[in-house]
């Protein structure tokens, strides 16, 4: 897609998002790699209410070169591109299930959701958590950079998570693929239930592509 289709294409996917409940107020932000630069969602925006043309232009610097001044999350989204190449589109949202799942206490840190359903595996991977930091602080940068190589999403502690993908929709589902599973996870709390063993794992990952990184 050339630059002016993927203004357009954040702009419906951020109504979708917004319009399901996973971005509420002004929350979460979405990109797309460019082949010199990438697009990410303004600061303080309504996912619901983006305007293409507003939409920030940055490159791989983080120098904004149109649009209005981006999310001040840019910088761990710029840490992902750098360190997973084929990341080409983020999604970050702060999602009621997926961010109830960052606050609870106890939860594997390697991956705060286990491997309940095959498009979790799929779509996600395992999903380790980031330590806490406040909204912000640029140190996150240097966490996500770290765990960038090995993850195709994260959480974050007490916050929600970055979710990553082959291109901007693909990512989009995945994130909403999470949210989903999340809902599950907690639905199935106190409750003794299956998880998919290492070799069903490894018929998703030979038959799907599924990567269960650790």
């Amino acid at each position: 897609m050339n630059e002016h289709t993927l203004r357009q294409r954040l702009v419906t996917l951020g109504k979708r998002l917004y319009d399901r409940g996973l971005s509420p107020g002004t929350s979460g932000n979405l990109s797309v790699r460019l082949d010199d630069g990438w697009l990410t969602t303004p600061t303080n925006s309504c996912m619901g209410e983006l305007n293409a043309d507003e939409i920030s232009r940055l490159d791989w610097e983080g120098n904004v070169l149109s649009g209005s001044k981006p999310s001040k999350e840019y910088f761990f989204h710029l840490a992902y591109y750098k360190n997973r190449p084929e990341a080409q589109a983020i999604v970050h949202l702060h999602s009621s299930y997926s961010s109830a799942v960052s606050c609870l206490k106890n939860v594997d840190e390697a991956s705060v959701l286990p491997p309940i359903t095959p498009y979790f595996v799929m779509r996600i991977g395992r999903l380790p958590l980031v330590p806490y930091r406040r909204p912000g602080d640029e140190r996150l940068g240097d966490d996500v950079a770290r765990l960038a190589p090995h993850y195709s999403a994260l959480m974050l502690a007490n916050h929600g998570p970055i979710v990553t993908g082959r291109d901007l929709d693909a990512t989009v589902s995945a994130a909403e693929e999470l949210e989903e599973t999340a809902k599950l996870f907690l639905l199935l709390h106190g409750h003794e239930y299956r998880t998919l063993d290492a070799d069903q794992i490894g018929e998703l990952c030979e038959h799907h592509g599924a990567r269960w990184e650790s």
